[in-house]
């Protein structure tokens, strides 16, 4: 399985109902049965940790 993000980078929720607005760190690529990778993220402005599959995120755009 290819991911397509790495640990420590960071991404952003794509734009949808109820997304998650900020910047997310990856914390970590997590095990999967499936054919898509899932990620443990961190939002820096959270204090906990979410889980999202790789088709609900995408690089973070440089400012």
């Amino acid at each position: 399985m290819d991911t397509k993000f790495e640990t420590n980078g960071w991404v952003e929720f794509i734009a949808g109902f109820r997304s998650p607005t900020g910047r997310f760190q990856i914390v970590r690529v997590l095990p999967s049965d499936t054919d898509e990778p899932s990620y443990r993220l961190k939002g820096e402005r959270e204090a906990f940790e979410r889980v999202a599959r790789q088709s609900q995120l995408r690089p973070c755009e440089e400012a």
